[in-house]
């Protein structure tokens, strides 16, 4: 196995270990393009030796859905599998889709994974082309695995039993809660301040990047993790990941905040995820302590 596969399959095994599952219902991952180093691999060799004596483990092994499909083997699941490659939304779409299977009720519980790897000659491939390495950017690698359950309905006596749960067994691993997401496709600004008033349920907006901060989110703090950990097409898988650890550990490191003078001693309650994508596609989720 190449290294994406290798860490996708063991943060797939450590995520559904610490939520104390044996399986799950849904295995769902987003990545930009695949299994890059295996391509390599595979388009070298039919450089070199021809088409005659061509091995196909690693052709087999590098196309797009070989993730979910070696994650579900490995884990014995014969639920539902899907694959996204929506280069800067694939982690979101993968969300997006168990988001919808949840609210379907076709599923309770779901593995989502934001999968991407880097190798030198990709690299300078995405360089040359002006799509990512540009400015002195950090460029990156993603393995995200999380897993999601339908654990608290929205009847008060299924809350009760949640939090009862919770406190007989307060080591289970829940991070946060994913309480709203929305995609949205070449958005107005109002589309988008509309977006987040919804999803927040009052008119106090976030804004996304810098140049849109007043206008959508006001005086809110703001966030950043590319610093970190590098541009990639699941960067917003990390994202996730940074903000479901501040709130579950009720804090944000100050290496987080965008604005020194912004940095404070807060206890986060919810946290908006923004992405843009390609300066097309909007996603934003919402998550709570």
């Amino acid at each position: 196995m190449g290294k994406i596969l290798k860490r996708a399959v063991a943060t797939s095994k450590e995520a559904i270990k610490d939520a104390e599952m044996e399986s799950v219902d849904a295995i769902i991952t987003g990545t930009g393009y695949g299994c890059i180093e295996n391509t390599e691999f595979f388009l070298d060799a039919l450089s070199t030796e021809g088409e005659q004596l061509l091995k196909p483990t690693y052709f087999m092994q590098s196309t797009h859905n070989t993730i979910s499909s070696l994650v579900a083997i490995q884990t014995k699941n014969h639920g539902y599998n899907a694959t996204y490659a929506h280069k800067g939304v694939s982690f979101d779409s993968a969300l997006q889709d168990a988001w919808w299977q949840f609210q379907l009720g076709k599923i309770n519980s779901a593995l989502v994974g934001g999968h991407d790897e880097m190798t030198e000659t990709f690299y300078h491939i995405l360089k040359k082309g002006g799509v990512m390495g540009m400015d002195d950017e950090k460029c990156g690698e993603a393995a995200v695995s999380v897993v999601l359950s339908r654990h608290c309905e929205e009847s008060a006596a299924a809350s009760r039993h949640c939090e009862e749960e919770r406190r007989s067994n307060p080591e289970k691993s829940y991070l946060c809660k994913l309480i709203g997401f929305q995609m949205l496709h070449q958005p107005s600004q109002n589309a988008l301040v509309d977006a987040v008033a919804t999803l927040l349920g009052n008119h106090e907006g976030d804004r996304a990047y810098r140049e849109e901060a007043k206008t959508l989110f006001g005086d809110k703090p703001l966030l950043r993790y590319k610093h970190l950990f590098g541009e990639s097409f699941t960067a917003s898988g990390l994202g996730f990941y940074v903000a479901a650890q501040c709130l579950k550990a009720g804090r944000v490191p100050a290496s987080l905040f965008v604005d020194a003078k912004e940095i404070r001693d807060m206890q986060p309650k919810c946290i908006l995820l923004y992405n843009r994508s390609d300066g097309k596609n909007v996603s934003l989720t919402l998550l709570e302590a």
